[in-house]
């Protein structure tokens, strides 16, 4: 199920490494996923973060983690009932595109 919260700490996450040229689930800030979905008062019992960088498509993004042993195991763990997602662009950055997915189970 699509969570707005969810996708809202991906944004800010996604947002967070393209503007600081950064890639990492740790921010310059020491903020990790659980202060992200924290932050916009996602109330959880689970949750976990997939990042990706440089990928222009969404198909390329998810294959690449459906590809990778420990995204794929994210993406189909079934204690996570909720997600969201998104990208952020900077074209002065390294990767130029950054994507972030949010998963998590609420309490």
């Amino acid at each position: 199920m699509w969570s707005c919260k969810l996708e809202a700490a991906a944004e800010s996450h996604s947002q967070d490494m393209a503007a600081n040229d950064y890639f990492s689930h740790t921010g310059p800030n020491g903020a990790g996923i659980e202060q992200r979905v924290d932050n916009q008062d996602y109330v959880w019992q689970a949750v976990g973060e997939n990042i990706a960088a440089g990928h222009t498509s969404v198909s390329a993004m998810v294959g690449g983690w459906l590809e990778s042993p420990g995204h794929c195991r994210h993406i189909m763990n079934d204690t996570f009932t909720e997600m969201g997602m998104a990208k952020a662009e900077d074209s002065e950055s390294r990767y130029s595109t950054y994507w972030t997915q949010t998963l998590g189970n609420p309490r």
